[in-house]
């Protein structure tokens, strides 16, 4: 069972989803190559949403690829909403919540 923040929407998952099973896309390419039936200019907001809060990286202008933490939402393992990850053995591990004061993960990782 997933967890999803009150800042997502059905959209973010879908968008995760397509990510997590080609690796890599633009908003152009998840429109044109998937079953996400919104605007391209929506799944860009959304997309930069996603990346705003860590479940996904920017890997160059608008083509994005999941994190560590996007797969551990789609498997059920990060609740969005507290922010902490789920281990059904131990119970429950504090996060902290991403900041957008902070720099991205490719700044801080030499841009790799």
């Amino acid at each position: 069972m997933r967890h999803s923040g009150d800042w997502m929407t059905l959209l973010d998952d879908r968008i995760l989803e397509y990510l997590s099973e080609h690796e890599a896309a633009s908003p152009t390419e998840m429109k044109k190559g998937g079953p996400i039936k919104f605007s391209r200019a929506y799944i860009g907001r959304r997309c930069k949403k996603l990346k705003e809060n860590g479940l996904l990286r920017e890997i160059s202008d608008a083509t994005y690829v999941i994190t560590d933490d996007g797969e551990a939402y789609l498997d059920g393992r990060l609740d969005t909403q507290e922010w902490r990850y789920i281990n059904e053995d131990a119970g429950s591990v504090d996060r902290e919540p991403p900041t957008t004061d902070s720099p991205g993960e490719s700044e801080v990782n030499g841009g790799s």
